[in-house]
């Protein structure tokens, strides 16, 4: 590999999101610094930091019928049975559901799980308690996506955090998404909840991590028995 190929693969692109608030970070760097060095340095770091977590790399989705990927990055912080925020209208029974918990330090470009059509997306809004707790699900704000495949329908619902004071959407009631899209973003720190079938059977566990787009969570086409695992 060239030197050149080896820079362009660390130069991560930068959601546009990100530009005001990567722009607000250096002017506050470049003030910290006039009034005190050691304080430019700390707005150095802060800015350099906005710069990561706004960044949006290019990842590498599979393509089948069946396969749910995950929507974040992060790692699982739930995984069991769970009834589905009402306004999805995906009934009152207990679906299975994965949690991706975004730290301030993983990527937060939200991905479609699926192929299908989005026939719902609800705003709720709500609290801002951590959202590593399973009551996050029920009392933070909230926008949730149901998407419409061939093997029925997906809940995907993006949950602010205890810093995260802003969901934002790219997608549209009634378009059509691939699987490893990008469908939204939240700042800063947050989780992404999937609710699947019944009879699904999550392949990962407590603690896993998660790659946006990549990491397979389910495969509805598949009779394995939800998978067993210990920590190491």
């Amino acid at each position: 590999m060239s030197v050149a190929d080896s820079i362009r693969k660390q130069l991560v692109p930068i959601h546009r999101e990100g530009y005001p608030f990567i722009a607000a970070f250096a002017v506050a760097a470049f003030v910290l610094w006039l009034i005190w060095a050691p304080l430019g340095w700390i707005g150095l770091v802060l800015t350099v930091w906005c710069v990561y977590f706004f960044r949006d790399p290019i990842r590498v989705t599979p393509q089948r019928e069946g396969l749910i990927v995950s929507p974040a990055d992060g790692y699982v912080c739930s995984v069991g049975l769970f009834i589905p925020p009402p306004e999805l209208g995906l009934g009152d029974r207990p679906l299975q559901r994965i949690s991706v918990f975004m730290s301030v330090f993983d990527c937060h470009v939200n991905r479609a799980p699926v192929t299908g059509r989005i026939t719902k997306i609800a705003y709720k809004p709500g609290l801002f308690v951590n959202a590593d707790l399973d009551k996050a699900s029920e009392d933070n704000e909230r926008n949730g996506f149901v998407i419409e495949t061939v093997d029925g329908p997906i809940g995907v619902v993006q949950i602010a955090g205890l810093i995260a004071r802003r969901i934002l959407c790219f997608s549209k009631q009634g378009e059509t998404v691939g699987a490893g899209d990008r469908i939204g973003l939240i700042r800063f720190g947050s989780r992404v909840d999937v609710y699947l079938p019944e009879n699904a059977a999550p392949l990962l566990g407590l603690g896993a991590q998660a790659v946006a787009g990549e990491t397979i969570l389910a495969d509805l086409r598949s009779s394995e028995p939800m998978r067993i695992y210990r920590r190491g």
